[in-house]
């Protein structure tokens, strides 16, 4: 099979740089200062000599000449003992006191020279995992930390043949989507998989947990295996526009809590030909049996629906396969929300984790021949950029874990090696200011035509930490991109600064995640948060009051990451601006992910090898075996 190339033109090495360093002579280095100085033989020191006591004139060493072609000695003679006592009273005194100036400056605190560690990640996990649970469907948990949600949805999908209680509300509007649903029960089980020692130390593996098993159980109802009365079905929305035309309120058009919904939800159904969708339900199947391998039964249940929809998919007649979006049925109200523009990205990614979650070979088989054209599928503006329509560094990255850490050999090391490769161009892009650009404030623009930039940056930090991980546990010290290199350094430091950025190391000073730090958004556009929790039931034309009002939200939907600024860092704090002030659960999966993979590891001594980063270096491949 040929290996499939992936590379981002980087610039050349600045030629005028160069020979402007070659024209530079006589430079050496003094050791310890780390100063470069000029140096030659016409250059001279100079050496002042301080001798606070009389010289004698037998004195041998006087016959010695000095070291240096000009040397001065100065005699201090000492007339007056009081007077020289004031004198070294006021010399130690003025070095104190210097001493003191600088200790004070190196203790105060800098500002936008934070780091991640010295934030509190914790409760910043804790905060956007929250987050979720303001977007739960169905009967409420009574013990949700979110105190203005109860029970909402609990007729939809009623006349389908599994229903379809439960799920996420994927934003600030109450419609449930099945395909950004997908990607963040994936996304979050990954984090899970590679991280769970830190969430378990930080008491946040529970809560990842039960959050993943909301959205598996749900991600269960979704599909509806083929019988002798009828077709397989995906299901690809709850709620929505449909009914526009009829002139009826929906969860566009209403301005209303999800617990005061009386107007129709439509269910929109696919059949198979949704490859798309069907891929992304089955990576976040898959990912979700492994978290839950200790519920062997649960687990078993989430594999068993993921290969039978995978088969199906990847057996349908190839001219007939697309993306779910391209179906009126089927995707049409979610083009404006998550157009899909591509099919065999998701079915790679898909396929991966099925391998994971099987060990397989035939899975890995699929998704190795199918790379290279899922890469001739993406589009210009997608490279280098992972969320919920691009799949393919994603799949690349676990692809290369499987070279660094469970090598498979032939004939599978081709594949892992171009996807490495892959990943290391794509990583390398991020820290080049000459291909992706970023704003004055330091924040990364992966597609800067698309507003809500910071989803992208959040992704792109997880992976570029996951992967400087990675690269530790190896000893390496850095990767290369073509002609040029990266350190594991830098790496981190890009991926550091994105977070940071977030959490408010940005020109407007504030944090992007609700409720974290001293100045964050007020005016989030969402349904449930803007709607006082007062008991009273509001109408759409009363909720619209509410939407246009100029003060802060009655609720802090705590943990919720807005879409972000524009690309001169300004931010606009209005509700009726989605663009600023929207939150998503895919936004936010990749929110978490990014957290917990900067959060500083157990304090518990390193392993075997020395090092001690927080992540479980084979836990993923428990059910892969060498003679896979």
């Amino acid at each position: 099979m040929p290996r499939s190339e992936y590379s981002i033109d980087l610039p050349p090495r600045n030629s005028a740089v160069d020979s402007d360093a070659n024209s530079v002579r006589f430079i050496h280095t003094v050791s310890q200062s780390g100063r470069i100085l000029p140096s030659d033989s016409r250059w001279n020191s100079i050496e002042l000599s301080f001798s606070l006591y009389p010289q004698s004139q037998t004195n041998a060493y006087e016959a010695i000449p000095s070291r240096f072609s000009k040397s001065y000695d100065y005699d201090l003679v000492i007339t007056d003992k009081k007077h020289f006592k004031r004198f070294l009273y006021i010399t130690i005194s003025i070095v104190l006191i210097v001493l003191a100036l600088v200790l004070l400056v190196l203790c105060l605190p800098r500002k936008h020279k934070h780091h991640g560690p010295s934030k509190n990640l914790t409760l910043a996990v804790n905060q956007a995992l929250t987050f979720f649970d303001a977007q739960k469907s169905g009967y409420y948990p009574k013990t949700s930390p979110v105190k203005f949600r109860g029970d909402s949805g609990l007729q939809d999908g009623n006349t389908t043949q599994a229903g379809l209680l439960g799920g996420f509300y994927d934003s600030g509007n109450n419609i449930k989507f099945s395909f950004p649903t997908a990607y963040t029960v994936t996304l979050l089980s990954w984090s899970v998989l590679e991280y769970h020692e830190k969430y378990a130390d930080i008491g946040e593996l529970h809560h990842a947990r039960d959050i993943i098993r909301w959205g598996s159980d749900y991600l269960l109802k979704l599909f509806i295996p083929p019988n002798a009365a009828s077709d397989p079905i995906l299901y690809s929305q709850v709620g929505g526009a449909k009914n526009d035309t009829e002139g009826g309120d929906n969860e566009t058009s209403c301005w209303q809590r999800p617990e005061d919904m009386s107007y129709l939800r439509p269910v929109s159904s696919c059949d198979i030909v949704a490859s798309d969708l069907a891929g992304e339900v089955v990576a976040g199947l898959s990912a979700a049996s492994l978290v839950f391998k200790d519920d062997k039964d649960y687990a078993i249940q989430l594999t068993a629906a993921a290969e039978t929809l995978f088969e199906l998919a990847i057996k349908e007649d190839p001219t007939k396969q697309g993306t779910y979006t391209a179906v009126d049925e089927c995707g049409r109200d979610a083009r404006a929300f998550y157009n899909s523009t591509s099919f065999k990205d998701d079915l790679v990614w898909g396929g991966t984790w099925l391998f994971f979650a099987t060990g397989n070979a035939s899975y890995l088989e699929y998704t190795t021949h199918n790379f290279s054209s899922a890469l001739q599928e993406e589009r210009t503006s997608e490279k280098g950029v992972f969320y919920w329509n691009n799949k393919l560094l994603g799949s690349a990255v676990l692809l290369a874990r499987l070279l660094y850490f469970r090598d498979l050999g032939y004939p599978y090391k081709d594949s892992f090696a171009s996807s490495a490769n892959m990943t290391e161009s794509i990583l390398c892009s991020y820290l080049s200011d000459q291909i992706f650009n970023k704003t004055q404030g330091g924040l990364i623009l992966l597609k800067p035509d698309s507003g809500s930039p910071l989803q992208y940056a959040a992704t792109a930090s997880f992976l570029s930490k996951l992967y400087s991980d990675y690269l530790n546990l190896l000893r390496m010290t850095g990767g290369v991109c073509r002609d040029r290199a990266f350190s594991v350094k830098m790496l981190q430091s890009f991926s550091s600064s994105q977070i940071d950025y977030i959490l408010g190391d940005n020109p407007m000073k504030m944090s992007y995640i609700v409720g974290f730090g001293g100045k964050y958004p007020l005016q989030v556009h969402h349904r449930s948060a803007s709607i006082p929790w007062d008991g009273q039931k509001y109408s759409c034309s009363e909720g619209d009051g509410w939407l246009h009002s100029k003060g802060p939200n009655p609720n802090v939907l705590l943990g919720a990451m807005v879409g972000g600024p524009d690309q001169f860092d300004h931010f606009i704090d209005e509700r009726y601006k989605p663009w600023f002030t929207e939150p998503t659960i895919a936004s936010n999966a990749g929110l978490v992910a990014a957290l917990i993979a900067h959060h500083n590891p157990p304090a518990h001594p390193a392993d075997s090898g020395g090092i001690n980063l927080g992540i479980d270096q084979t836990g993923i491949f428990e059910k892969i075996h060498p003679s896979t």
